[in-house]
C-alpha cells in the first residue's frame, strides 16, 4: 500500500460502514470499503444506544473487510449536535479555541461542561461598534453522546483518533475546493441516511450552513409497512419499486404509492425549508446546484422532485470520482452500488489528511 492511510468509520442508524484510503504522491486510493447491518434499535436517530451491539457489528466489519489498521476517524450527526454561525471577539484561533467554553455559553442549549466544542472560522467582520470579530461555525456536541460512540469503537478493539462532524465529511468527499480564489459557486449537499439527513451548504469547500434533519429513507419504509400492514422487507421493496410521483397499477400499489408520495413530499419540504432559511438569513449568493447522496438518495423520483421544488439543478453525488480504486475485492458494479453510501466514510478518512 503506497504512502500513509486512514480509515473513516460511519456508524449509521441501519449499519456501520468504513472506507480505507491511502495517500500517495498526487493520488488518493480507495483500498477497502465494507458495511455491516445493525440490529434494530442499536443506533437511534444517529445516536449509539447499545454499544455492545454496535461493537459486534464493527468487529464483523473488520473481520470481513480486512482493514489494515485499528485506528479510525469517527463521525457524529444527530439531534445532540448543534451547528450555528456565531460572531466572536477576534483573537488568534488557537487562543479562541482554548477559551471557547467561556465565549459561547449563550449560544449553546446545553451546559458547556457537558459539551464537546469546536469552532471553524469563516471570515473576519466588523461589529456595529467598530470592533473586530471572527465569524465562524460553532459546533457543540453532547459529550455523553460522543463517548457512547467512542465506547462502541473501543469495545470493538479499535481506537478513534479523531471525532468529526459528519456534515464536514460530506463536504470533503463531494466539494471541489476553491484553490484559486475565483469565487466558487454556492452548493447544497444533501446526504440522506436511514434516519438522519445532513444538509450542508458550502462555497468552495468552506461550510456556510449545516442542518441535521431526523428524517431519512427508513421513515418512508416505516410508513408503507404501517399503513399497508406488510413486513419491513416487503415495504422497502415496494418503496424502491414505486418511488415518488410514479403512477402505479393495482389497488395495493396505488395505496402504497400514495404513502410514498405523502412522506416523500414532506421530506422534500423539510429540505427546501432548510435551503430557504439559509438564503433568507444569509443574504448570500443563490444556490447553484444541489448534490444528493446517501443510501436514502436511491428513492426513485427524489432527485427530480427536489429539482422541481427548489428550482435548483440536482445531481447525484460521486464521492469516489477523484479516487483511484485499489484492490478492494469489489467489482465495478458493486463499487457503483455502494458509492452513494461512501460519502461519509470517505470524507472522514480524507479528514485525517487535512
Amino acid at each position: 500500500m503506497a504512502g500513509r492511510s486512514a480509515i473513516g468509520l460511519d456508524i449509521g442508524t441501519s449499519g456501520v460502514r468504513a472506507a480505507e484510503l491511502s495517500f500517495g504522491k498526487g493520488q488518493i486510493t480507495l483500498e477497502k470499503f465494507g458495511q455491516v447491518a445493525l440490529p434494530e434499535g442499536a443506533v437511534r436517530d444517529g445516536e449509539v444506544v447499545d454499544p455492545d451491539a454496535v461493537a459486534a457489528a464493527i468487529k464483523q466489519l473488520w473481520a470481513h473487510t480486512k482493514f489494515s489498521s485499528k485506528k479510525v476517524v469517527l463521525g457524529v450527526a444527530n439531534q445532540k449536535v448543534i451547528v450555528r454561525q456565531v460572531d466572536l471577539p477576534w483573537m488568534p484561533v488557537d487562543e479562541l479555541k482554548k477559551s471557547l467554553a467561556f465565549q459561547v455559553q449563550d449560544f449553546v442549549p446545553m451546559p458547556v461542561e457537558q459539551a464537546v466544542l469546536d469552532f471553524h472560522p469563516l471570515e473576519e467582520v466588523t461589529g456595529d461598534n467598530g470592533s473586530q470579530l471572527l465569524r465562524g461555525l460553532l459546533v457543540a456536541a453532547s459529550r455523553e453522546m460522543v463517548l457512547a460512540s467512542i465506547e462502541a469503537v473501543q469495545k470493538a478493539g479499535l481506537t478513534a483518533t479523531m471525532v468529526d462532524l459528519t456534515s464536514f465529511a460530506v463536504i470533503r468527499s463531494l466539494a471541489d475546493p476553491d484553490h484559486l480564489g475565483m469565487g466558487a459557486p454556492v452548493e447544497a449537499l444533501v446526504d440522506v441516511g436511514a434516519r438522519v439527513t445532513n444538509i450542508v451548504i458550502h462555497q468552495g469547500g468552506v461550510p456556510r450552513f449545516v442542518r441535521i434533519l431526523l428524517m431519512g429513507g427508513q421513515d418512508v419504509t416505516d410508513a408503507v409497512a404501517e399503513r399497508m400492514g406488510v413486513p419491513q422487507a416487503q415495504a422497502e421493496a415496494m418503496k424502491q419499486q414505486l418511488g415518488i410521483g410514479v403512477a402505479a397499477e393495482g389497488m395495493d400499489a396505488q395505496a402504497a404509492g400514495r404513502v410514498v408520495e405523502a412522506v416523500g413530499s414532506s421530506f422534500v419540504d423539510e429540505i427546501r425549508g432548510s435551503l430557504d432559511y439559509y438564503l433568507a438569513s444569509s443574504g448570500s449568493s443563490p444556490i447553484s446546484r444541489l448534490v444528493l447522496t446517501g443510501g436514502g438518495a436511491r428513492l426513485g423520483g427524489l432527485a427530480q422532485r427536489l429539482g422541481v421544488m427548489t428550482r435548483v439543478p440536482v445531481e447525484i453525488g460521486t464521492p469516489m470520482h477523484s479516487l483511484k480504486v485499489g484492490q478492494t475485492g469489489l467489482s465495478p458494479e458493486q463499487i457503483a452500488f455502494v458509492e452513494p453510501l461512501a460519502a461519509v466514510p470517505v470524507g472522514l478518512a480524507l479528514g485525517a489528511a487535512s
